[in-house]
Parts: structure tokens; C-alpha cells; sequence
């Protein structure tokens, strides 16, 4: 059974009109920045960010002059979480291979992984500098071989990200773009007469950075359908409610409408945490979307088990589960549905999202029911190829098709079987012409 100590209070309605109104605004700027091109993501850039530059593309003298501005430790902390992000991305795409087996004689099957040709990277900023994402979406794209990784971020309220361009350009971006919102979003996408267009984009954003990747999906491959930064903490009666209540927050902090929930089968940690949270967020600088995102959107869950506390869990297919049990890792498999798991105190979510090395754009809205996050894998595309070099295979799979094809009444899939059947065997078929088919084998 469960019970409520606190519920979100914001209410479908208001997020279906949210949403409404950025799906228009959303669908506007990238019919404008189709018609009219560079003009047009220039005054959108001028608009929402009070930029307007000669060229929205960094040179790479600019991009060292705005590096040697970046404090000595600030450069040497990013190189030591890059090479975190660069191990597992590289244990990830150790772990996909090519392969060719022969299925039956001359029959030869194969598996290819083929990177993408061209990635734009979103890192997104606006109000604060994301670093992390820079190594997520750039660094993981190049481990998987990507040749054109073209990256865009915003400034921040006027200025340049100095760190931000930093991590871009030690993550090996080979364009670097200061271009925010949905006018860097289309601007890849489509192309213009100054950003070459990219077959992919990946990284996360804000509500119109989401939309825009939704509705050019299709035109270009995206990584997910992103949403806001979503947490759940699944606790028993041993867990430290301030722990509980700091990493909640934590994650509250990334916008207003950030999802924060704890599962526990204990009251007293629940309204312990309860505590701690409204103790925590007057001295946060963050406060303005943490404290809306724990009001609209925090929920506290009481259940009887831990058997049940997983089972809720899944049932919210949160981005991100912490598990701060005496046994976390019974977690790994009693739930199936997370963008990632963080087993036992000593794991905050916080370290995924900036420094443990995993990556942190995940699946949100309940789409970790469905499917993982970003990860080398993603920016490849898995091929397979097929070679036939014996004739008697190639009959025989030519007669398969014959029969397979004439009961879904695809005759024209049947005569390519027939083809191969007439000329490897010799066998006649009414359809094909005496003397049609040349003597010679041809390349097997």
C-alpha cells in the first residue's frame, strides 16, 4: 500500500498549455530558419541572447585565446573527467563487434558499425555553463569515430562561456559555434549558408531545445526525446535523511520542472528528509527552481516492502534512481525500468551527471520503459551485408524464395529466386525465355 506525505501539485492542464505554446513558438523559428537562412538564425540569435556576432563559428585562434583565459586547475579537472568519460566510452565500443559467420556453404552473413558522418553536439547553457555535457555528447561521439562533430552552446547572458568552449574543444569538437536555442537546433539540422548540415544531433537542453530536436526528428536522427532532469530515491530506515534530502535537491536545482521523488519504507526517514529539505532551500543558491521544482513536482511515497518500493520505481521509469539501501545492488535485478541506477550512498547521482565517467543524457517522461541513454552505440549505425558464393546455396535459397515470396503474391521477389534457380541448375521456368540468361557464372 501506498501513502502519500507529499504529492506534485502541478497539474496536467498547465503542462499540456506550457507545452502548446512552445510547440508554436518552436515550429515558427525553424520554418523562418529554413525560408531565410542565416538572416533569420541571426535575428533569432540577437533576440533571445543579445548576440549577434561577425561569424557565430569560433576560429581556432579564438577558441585558443578563449582557452588561456581558463584557470590552470579548472582545465586540469576537465582533462581528468574527460578521461573518465573517454575509458567507458571506449569499454562501450570495445564491446560491439563486427562479425561474418557462413550460415550454410558460400553463404556468408556480416555485421558492420559505421559512424555516423556528421554529429552536432548541443551543450547547453543559457543561465549556467554545462560543462559536463560538452563531454557527453562531443567526446563519446569522437571515441565512436565520428569524422564532423560540429558543437553549439549559447552565451551566457551576453558573454562567453570560457570553460564551456574549454571542454568543447579538448573533447575535440571540429567546429565550435557560439549559437543557442532552437536557432543552433535548426540551424544544424537544415543548414545555411555558413553551418554545414549535420545527419545527427545529441544533447540535451531546455523545453524549446527538446521541442525542436522532436520536431526535426526525422530530417536529422536525435539521440532521445529529452525532458526535464528527473530523480528517485528508493530508501529503507537505515538511509541518512540528509543525504536523502541533499541529493533530492540536488537534482531539483536543474529547473523548475524537475521531477524529485523518494520511495521508502520508512515514515520516519520520510518526513525526516521532509525536514532537511525545508531547512535546505532558503540557503540555496539555486533555490529559484529548486524550490518550484520540490513544490510542483516533489512527491514522498511511504510503501510496506522493499519489494514494493521497486515496483513503484519502475513504474515512474525515472532518468535517474538512487538506491540507498543496506543491500543496494538487489536493485540490479529487481527493476527494469531506469535511464541509470546509483547503488548505495557512496554514488550520488551528481557524479554521473558531471565526473564519474557513465553518461548523462538519459531517457525522461517514462521512456527508460523503452529504451537507454546516450552511449557510443548511438552514433553508430549497425550494418549488415550478405555474400552468396555457392551456386548450389544460391539455388536453394532462390527456390526458398520462390515458395515464400508466391504466398505473399510477390512475384517479382520470386522470379529474382527463379533467376538463380534456372541459371545455377539449369531447371526451366515458363517465365524466362530460352537464351535469356547468359552463359557465363558471373562474380559469386
Amino acid at each position: 500500500m501506498i501513502k502519500y506525505l507529499k504529492s506534485a501539485t502541478a497539474s496536467a492542464d498547465e503542462n499540456l498549455q506550457r507545452a502548446a505554446g512552445v510547440r508554436a513558438t518552436v515550429e515558427g523559428v525553424i520554418a523562418d530558419i529554413r525560408e531565410r537562412g542565416d538572416a533569420a538564425v541571426r535575428e533569432y540569435s540577437a533576440k533571445f541572447d543579445s548576440w549577434e556576432p561577425a561569424s557565430f563559428r569560433l576560429s581556432r585562434e579564438q577558441v585558443e585565446e578563449i582557452v588561456a583565459t581558463v584557470p590552470a586547475q579548472v582545465i586540469d579537472d576537465i582533462r581528468e573527467v574527460q578521461r573518465n568519460v573517454r575509458d567507458f566510452a571506449q569499454h562501450q565500443l570495445d564491446s560491439i563487434k563486427d562479425f561474418e559467420v557462413e550460415t550454410a556453404p558460400g553463404a556468408f552473413l556480416g555485421q558492420k558499425s559505421i559512424p555516423v558522418s556528421a554529429v552536432g553536439a548541443y551543450i547547453p547553457g543559457g543561465r549556467y555553463p554545462l560543462l559536463a555535457s560538452a563531454h557527453m555528447t562531443i567526446l563519446t561521439a569522437k571515441v565512436a569515430g565520428v569524422p564532423r562533430v560540429a558543437a553549439a552552446t549559447p552565451p551566457i547572458r551576453g558573454e562567453i562561456p570560457a570553460a564551456t568552449i574549454a571542454a568543447m574543444s579538448l573533447a575535440g569538437a571540429d567546429e565550435i559555434y557560439l549559437l543557442g536555442g532552437v536557432q543552433a537546433i535548426a540551424a544544424l539540422a537544415l543548414g545555411t549558408e555558413s553551418i554545414g548540415k549535420v545527419d545527427m544531433i545529441a544533447g540535451p537542453g531546455n523545453a524549446y531545445v527538446a521541442e525542436a530536436k522532436q520536431q526535426l526528428f526525422g530530417t536529422i536522427g536525435i539521440d532521445l526525446f529529452a525532458g526535464p532532469t528527473e530523480t528517485l530515491i528508493v530508501a529503507d530506515d537505515q538511509a541518512d535523511a540528509f543525504v536523502v534530502a541533499v541529493d533530492l535537491l540536488s537534482q531539483a536545482e536543474h529547473g523548475p520542472d524537475s521531477p524529485a521523488v523518494l520511495v521508502t519504507t520508512s515514515e520516519k526517514l520520510a518526513r525526516a528528509v521532509s525536514a532537511h529539505i525545508d531547512a535546505l532551500l532558503p540557503g540555496m543558491s539555486t533555490r529559484d527552481f529548486a524550490e518550484a521544482a520540490w513544490r510542483d513536482h516533489g512527491q514522498i511515497l511511504v510503501v510496506d516492502t522493499l519489494d514494493e518500493a521497486y515496483e513503484v520505481a519502475d513504474s515512474f521509469a525515472s532518468e535517474h534512481v538512487q538506491i540507498l539501501t543496506r543491500e543496494p545492488r538487489v536493485a540490479l535485478g529487481a527493476m527494469r525500468n531506469f535511464g541509470a541506477l546509483f547503488l548505495g550512498e557512496g554514488t550520488g547521482v551528481s557524479f554521473g551527471d558531471k565526473v564519474i565517467g557513465t553518461n548523462h543524457t538519459l531517457p525522461t517522461r517514462g521512456s527508460a520503459r523503452y529504451t537507454g541513454g546516450l552511449w557510443v552505440g548511438k552514433f553508430l549505425k549497425t550494418i549488415t551485408y550478405q555474400q552468396v558464393t555457392s551456386k548450389k546455396s544460391s539455388s536453394e535459397l532462390g527456390e526458398l524464395l520462390g515458395r515464400a515470396a508466391r504466398v505473399e503474391s510477390f512475384e517479382g521477389h520470386a522470379r529474382s529466386g527463379d533467376v538463380r534457380v534456372a541459371k545455377y541448375t539449369n531447371a526451366p521456368f515458363d517465365w524466362i525465355p530460352d537464351g535469356a540468361l547468359s552463359e557465363t557464372a558471373g562474380t559469386l
